[in-house]
């Protein structure tokens, strides 16, 4: 029988939730997710969960957060003046901004907010959180 292995392009149907039930991704109801083993292409713990399974397989596995988007970093999380935004930006909590910086642009979300300042925050927002997947290997392609 034919396992995944490093180097395989696989295509694999998967749902992603936390431990508290939330799905947070999943591609019911679309193609199922195409790329290749080991090539960084989707979080390793992803990838190692799919290696060795063999087509038509299905099974969870549950990815620390450092095999995921990584642990919380309060350092990404910052006050900027509200005068920093755009005058006609329509800020509040849970909006997305792409801002700069030296290392180019990233994602920033709105955590806090007063009339002076704005909290953002740069951690990915499923960083710290451990990832449960569901996993169904439908082809190596």
């Amino acid at each position: 029988m034919t396992t995944a292995k490093t180097g395989d392009k696989v295509r694999i149907h998967y749902t992603g939730s936390l431990d508290d039930g939330h799905v947070f991704d999943s591609s019911e109801g679309r193609d199922p997710l195409e790329f290749t083993l080991g090539s960084r292409q989707v979080i390793a713990g992803f990838d190692s969960g799919v290696e060795g399974m063999a087509v038509g397989e299905k099974k969870t596995v549950a990815i620390e957060p450092e095999d995921a988007y990584g642990n919380h970093n309060p350092d990404m999380v910052q006050k900027v003046q509200r005068t920093q935004f755009p005058e006609d930006a329509d800020i509040k909590v849970g909006t997305q901004f792409q801002a700069s910086t030296d290392g180019g642009p990233v994602v920033v979300t709105v955590v806090a907010m007063d009339n002076d300042e704005v909290t953002i925050d740069a951690n990915h927002a499923l960083a710290g959180k451990r990832l449960n997947f569901a996993l169904e290997l439908v082809e190596i392609v």
